[in-house]
């Protein structure tokens, strides 16, 4: 098979590396090439082994699968084959060879091929026939597949066999299915891949192609198109398994640039900065593990010193044994460069200060200090997979004390919290700013009137509710504005913030801020329904020796309810999560300034 030239790949991909975050990193024609062929990690090799079997042996003693019950979710099956198949073919497992586990991986095949449809595919929760998902299945089995091929044990023909039958069907599905979401493409281009490399077909290769013509959208801010911590590190696999399967390392200049971006996004507790996400995880708490086999692989392939200190980094964390020893053996020994020590020293400067401008995203940290501001929210602001919608627009760690969130909301027409249009950066101060805007109507002209009153259903111009009003055709009147602003300068990790809320008086203004559940509030504070306000002075948060102080505060009315806008509380809805919450509160006209350190 001949590989595309890099020029080629970039007219397909639309990508520009002018823009790449780190310039010192040179991608020779010999990506591909094994740098330290023959050398092991033994001692990861042995952790592996070790707990991939402790897996093995979970499984063994785990309840059978109940016949009577439909099963919607086949990634867990999938991933319980890739470990048993692990210790069986490893000579160093005590599996390998194991009667048992054969009659497991039996039975776990004749499950898949039982539940797979005609077309190949599988279902997968509320996703019915799934191309996708079956695609993330795959990522499990054609590993599997070609660890057994390759021990060719006697005993498991019949598993290579059932193996072999459910890819190939799977594979129909690749070649003609589609798609729901960006990464969806990538999942199933690198399925195709492992297929192919398996079982060689052109049509894998022609679609593969069909994909890769769209091209593949990354920003100057080293972002894919979910900009999603959980779909980067899907898609880095994917695009690492196609450069390798087949020999596009072109592949890997857009994985390096999303590896660099997620250096900066990983605090030293080894958590994501997921704030910005269009997906789902931007209310989720994640670890940098997902980016393990990645940073691994990266990390031997280039030598880069970020990508080593990535892997010491989640090596060192206390989820790495339960998220990556467990159950990753099978992809070590089917893509044996990873198995290889990092030939680079991982230490590099881990202070500094980057400004995304794309995401309107700043990450800085100072020694123990580490903080993030968000100012990037997709407008209009709606609550539907794909759109940025976080209203936390400042994180902030001192050690082990966190502040988790801030956020800014106003009663103005209950529209819910503050959401920036963007930051504007000068020198160490950065600008957040938002307008705000709620309209009343006028009657209706004589040419839009009906006698019957039966007006078109639509919805209000200012977007906070529908009704049988014909809104688009009235005059907009008694229009009120709110407009917010918040600066906020960085001196060595401390932060000076200065609030305005400008517009119709004697609206409720809350500056909610929530800290770690462990945390100890001192300062002078009320309490009020298990919530705190601070009413003058500093305030201070803490956790194993760690101390936030901020403030002064200020303590105007004690109403945070209905913060979150009625697009929430309509449906009894809420943005708040645990911890402790601690608020200032004002009114209209506000002006408020406070430090944070």
């Amino acid at each position: 098979m001949k590989p595309i030239s890099r020029g080629e790949f970039i007219r397909l991909s639309g990508l520009t590396l002018a823009g790449a975050l780190v310039s010192d990193v040179i991608f020779a024609n010999d990506m591909l090439l094994n740098h330290n062929e023959g050398k092991e990690d033994i001692q990861l090799m042995k952790k592996l082994i070790l707990n991939n079997d402790a897996k093995v042996k979970s499984i063994l003693n785990g309840k059978p699968i109940d016949p009577t019950i439909r099963i919607s979710n086949f990634r867990a099956i999938a991933s319980g084959v890739t470990v048993m198949t692990a210790s069986i073919s490893n000579p160093k497992s005590e599996y390998y060879k194991s009667g048992l586990v054969a009659e497991k991986l039996h039975q776990a095949i004749g499950i898949l091929l039982k539940e797979q449809y005609a077309d190949g595919t599988l279902d997968a929760g509320g996703n019915r026939q799934s191309p996708p998902d079956t695609a993330f299945v795959l990522e499990y089995i054609c590993p599997a597949a070609v660890l057994l091929n390759r021990d060719k044990q006697k005993n498991l023909a019949e598993v290579r066999d059932k193996i072999k039958r459910f890819i190939l069907n799977a594979g129909e599905a690749m070649i003609t299915g589609g798609v729901h979401t960006p990464n969806h493409r990538w999942v199933i281009c690198a399925a195709l891949a492992s297929i192919n490399s398996l079982y060689p077909d052109e049509r894998y290769i022609k679609r593969i192609d069909e994909w890769l013509a769209e091209g593949i959208y990354i920003n100057e801010d080293g972002h894919y198109a979910e900009r999603s911590g959980v779909y980067s590190a899907v898609i880095d696999k994917a695009l690492i398994t196609m450069a390798r399967l087949l020999n596009r390392p072109q592949l890997l200049e857009i994985v390096n640039k999303n590896l660099i971006t997620y250096f900066y996004y990983t605090e030293p507790n080894g958590d994501l900065v997921t704030v910005d996400s269009k997906r789902q995880d931007q209310f989720m708490s994640l670890k940098v593990t997902k980016f393990y086999l990645q940073y691994r692989y990266m990390a031997i392939r280039t030598r880069n010193p970020i990508f080593a200190y990535m892997v010491n980094t989640i090596e060192n964390l206390p989820e790495f044994t339960n998220d990556m020893l467990s159950d990753s053996l099978a992809f070590f020994m089917e893509n044996e460069e990873l198995q290889q020590p990092l030939s680079v020293n991982g230490k590099i400067d881990n202070d500094f200060e980057k400004f995304f401008a794309i995401s309107n995203l700043a990450r800085i940290r100072r020694g123990k200090t580490s903080l993030t501001l968000f100012g990037g929210n997709d407008q209009p602001v709606q609550i539907v997979s794909g759109r940025s919608s976080n209203p936390n627009f400042l994180m902030y760690r001192k050690g082990n004390s966190i502040l988790k969130y801030m956020r800014l909301s106003t009663s103005f027409f209950r529209m819910g919290y503050f959401s920036s249009n963007g930051i504007i950066k000068e020198g160490n101060k950065y600008i957040l700013k938002e307008t705000k805007e709620a309209d009343y109507y006028q009657p209706l002209a004589h040419e839009f009137r009906k006698a019957d009153g039966d007006y078109k259903l639509s919805e209000s111009q200012d977007g906070r509710f529908w009704n049988k009003m014909d809104f688009d055709s009235r005059i907009k009147s008694n229009v009120k504005k709110q407009i917010t602003t918040i600066e906020i300068t960085e001196n060595n990790g401390a932060l000076s913030l200065d609030f305005t809320v400008e517009g119709p008086p004697n609206v409720e203004v809350t500056i909610e801020m929530c800290f770690n559940e462990e945390s100890t509030i001192q300062g002078d504070v009320k309490e009020d329904k298990n919530n705190y306000f601070l009413k003058s002075g500093l305030g201070e948060i803490v956790l194993a020796g760690d101390v936030i102080q901020f403030g002064p505060g200020k303590c105007e009315h004690l109403n945070v309810e209905n913060l979150d806008s009625e697009e929430y509380t309509y449906h009894q809805g809420t943005l708040r999560t645990s911890g402790k919450h601690v608020y200032i509160t004002g009114f209209t006209p506000f002006h408020h300034k406070m430090n944070l350190f």
